[in-house]
């Protein structure tokens, strides 16, 4: 006979004190690449740093630094509940258009190499787009939930959110920055077609864009020498196309498994930004197709696991969560496919770091918080999928209390 009393009351306090699980996965993931990134940039900077006089480490101990600030932001966004980020998502995408228009604010704004990307933080530069990669998502996770029927049924609805878009690629484009402006373009299209937008009418608008990103493209002479550059290197390779053949020639020497870890060649002065934007031929080299295949396979696993929490989260309905998951997922995927195609000279040079690899600061530090929210995501899909096992666990126990009552 069972003895247990059915509180109504007490059993929803227990549900409402459910807790959810971290994703296991998703942490190795990020991990592994962030282990790979403090190593290979330590090997790809010790000549550089040294050349500069700043001592053989510098790169790799100020790299390490970020990825602490980029842990603590890291935490933060994990213990951040989604639904205040949903509430305030109109009010963070505001911010971060005020951040873009922030660079080019005299004193605040900082130019480097002819480029106005950067803002001021006190002893540090913060370069505003990394920032608004992530309130894009969140503003456009929130749209998507708010306007599900809309965007699905009219033009209209999907205009609006690439109008929003299209507001930060003008302001980028005047930085100039055209690599982040296409990228986030393309997570905005991608995150529109994933909340159900007709692909008809994403096909008739992306036809009235293509003139003006192909005008965009060939308006400057510096993108119009990457573009012939990255179709012919070996036709200049000492001016224009020096960047792509020093990575090819990195890229072939390292043959299946590489010529050993510190042991290259290119990184000695031949290839420029070997720690940054061309890490990933110094991992060619030195650890050959192998390095390529592992840092390949770290991706899929934390693009995978991202994708699959975005499901996990629709089909419980937490739609905001869900599309938090599928952006963000997105974003880090097509910065690391696009990272990885000019290393490997399929794709023009775009200057996008490789994502938890590359040196970098605020690049490191917002992908750390990127990573955050998505374990934050895997928390509240856990605690949800664990509230509703409680609340078929208590209906089972109410179905056997009462055939125990009927039985005696």
């Amino acid at each position: 006979m069972l003895l247990f009393n059915y509180n109504a009351e007490t059993q929803a306090t227990r549900r409402s004190e459910v807790k959810g699980q971290y994703d296991l996965g998703l942490i190795l993931a990020a991990l592994a690449l962030a282990s790979v990134g403090v190593v290979m940039v330590g090997s790809s900077s010790i000549a550089i740093a040294d050349g500069q006089h700043f001592g053989p480490f510098y790169y790799v101990m100020r790299h390490m630094v970020f990825l602490g600030l980029g842990l603590i932001a890291c935490v933060v966004a994990a213990r951040t509940e989604l639904g205040w980020l949903e509430r305030h998502a109109g009010l963070l995408m505001l911010g971060g258009i005020v951040l873009l228009l922030l660079v080019f604010v005299p004193i605040i704004g900082v130019r480097v190499n002819g480029a106005r990307r950067w803002i001021r933080l006190g002893i540090m530069g913060f370069q505003s787009v990394e920032a608004v990669k992530i309130l894009l998502v969140l503003y456009m996770a929130s749209y998507l939930v708010r306007h599900r029927d809309n965007l699905q049924a009219s033009l209209l609805g999907v205009i609006k959110p690439l109008g929003i878009a299209a507001l930060l690629v003008v302001l980028l484009l005047a930085q100039p920055d055209f690599g982040s402006a296409a990228l986030l373009m393309a997570v905005t299209l991608g995150m529109v077609w994933l909340g159900g937008a007709k692909v008809r009418n994403l096909v008739l608008l992306g036809s009235a864009a293509v003139p003006v990103l192909a005008w965009v493209a060939m308006s400057q002479d510096y993108r119009v020498k990457r573009l012939t550059s990255f179709l012919d290197p070996w036709a200049d390779p000492f001016k224009d196309g020096f960047q792509l053949t020093q990575a090819l020639i990195a890229i072939g020497r390292g043959e299946w498994f590489g010529v050993g870890l510190g042991a290259s060649v290119q990184k000695l002065f031949y290839l420029p930004e070997a720690h940054t934007d061309f890490i990933l031929a110094v991992i060619a080299e030195e650890l050959g197709l192998t390095g390529i295949v592992l840092v390949l396979g770290l991706f899929g696993w934390l693009v995978g696991r991202g994708f699959v929490l975005g499901l996990r989260a629709v089909e419980r309905n937490m739609r905001f969560a869900g599309y938090v998951a599928f952006g963000l997922s997105l974003m880090i995927a097509l910065q690391a496919l696009v990272s990885i195609g000019v290393n490997l000279g399929v794709l023009p040079t775009k200057g996008l770091t490789l994502p938890l690899i590359s040196s970098g600061g605020s690049s490191v530090i917002m992908t750390c918080a990127m990573i955050g929210l998505l374990i934050r995501v895997s928390y509240e899909v856990s605690r949800a999928e664990n509230a509703m096992m409680q609340v078929i666990a208590e209906r089972q126990l109410v179905d056997v209390r009462a055939f125990a009552g009927e039985r005696r």
